[in-house]
């Protein structure tokens, strides 16, 4: 059984920072591209950012030059700075990997982490 935990989410003022985590666990053999996504009150969710097994990375128009993906392949661990937060980037946010385990290969998400910029 594979595990996505986020953590990392909070309540902050427009311009400020946070760092998401999101940890994989299991019987995993391989982890492969990973990713955020987020969404807000009546939208659809979005892609905010992926990063490839050998660190290649793609962002959302919207965040780029303020958010940084980032990840530890030796604790199966991705990461996503967001800086100069806007009220915008208010969602739930969730991390998605693609991981070869012991059933196979297949995408799993963690269960969001709530992300709120206001003043």
């Amino acid at each position: 059984q594979v595990q996505l935990v986020e953590s990392g989410g909070g309540l902050v003022q427009p311009g400020g920072s946070l760092r998401l985590s999101c940890a994989a666990s299991g019987s995993i053999f391989s982890v492969h591209t990973m990713g955020w996504y987020r969404q807000a009150p009546g939208k659809q969710r979005e892609t905010v950012a992926h990063i490839t097994s050998g660190g290649g990375t793609n962002y959302a128009d919207s965040v780029k030059g303020r958010f940084t993906i980032s990840r530890d392949n030796a604790k199966n661990t991705v990461y996503l700075q967001m800086n100069s937060l806007k009220p915008e980037d208010t969602a739930v946010y969730y991390c998605k990997a693609v991981i070869t385990s012991g059933s196979g290969y297949g995408n799993y998400w963690g269960q969001g982490t709530q992300v709120t910029v206001s003043s």
